[in-house]
């Protein structure tokens, strides 16, 4: 892959977490990325599934920021996401899964209304919409995440290929 494609991945990532389009990764894009999905489902902030999001988001927060905050000032710019980030997860994508695994699990049970571990493909392209993951990308990789084709999404299915999106190789 060039470098300019590289780029361009890395910048689609990036505008991922950077749920407010001002330039950098903070704890609020993740709660404001929790708040959304809530708001999607119409789950409560104060429900155990919605205390669950936002103490995800938070660890997903933490876990981020120990790895990409190279000036400790609470804020991953895109320069620290690209240098930091990507190419310390991309050596180590189970670690990035690790980080991410209490947010994912927290949002998938937030997007499955009947509790059985399992997400239909079209709630799974709703969540990755409310995370600006644009709409046809969404519905194209929540159908991929459906390896069975029996038209639901596991927490099994998702935590690697999240982590192989965000820890794309160059």
């Amino acid at each position: 892959m060039v470098s300019t494609e590289y780029e361009r991945r890395i910048a689609a990532r990036f505008a991922t977490f950077d749920q407010d389009g001002n330039g950098w990764i903070d704890r609020e894009d993740f709660s404001a990325a929790a708040k959304a999905l809530l708001a999607e489902f119409t789950v409560t902030a104060r429900s155990d599934k919605g205390q669950a999001l936002y103490a995800g988001a938070e660890a997903f927060w933490q876990g981020m920021a120990g790895i990409a905050d190279r000036d400790g000032d609470q804020r991953i710019t895109r320069e620290e996401f690209v240098s930091g980030a990507v190419k310390r997860l991309r050596d180590n994508p189970e670690r990035f899964a690790e980080i991410a695994r209490p947010f994912l699990h927290a949002a998938l049970a937030v997007a499955d209304a009947d509790a059985d571990g399992r997400i239909p493909v079209a709630d799974t392209a709703r969540v990755l919409r409310v995370l600006h993951v644009p709409a046809e990308l969404a519905e194209a990789t929540a159908a991929s995440l459906d390896t069975d084709a029996d038209g639901t999404v596991t927490e099994q299915d998702v935590i690697p290929a999240f982590a192989r999106y965000f820890t794309v190789a160059e």
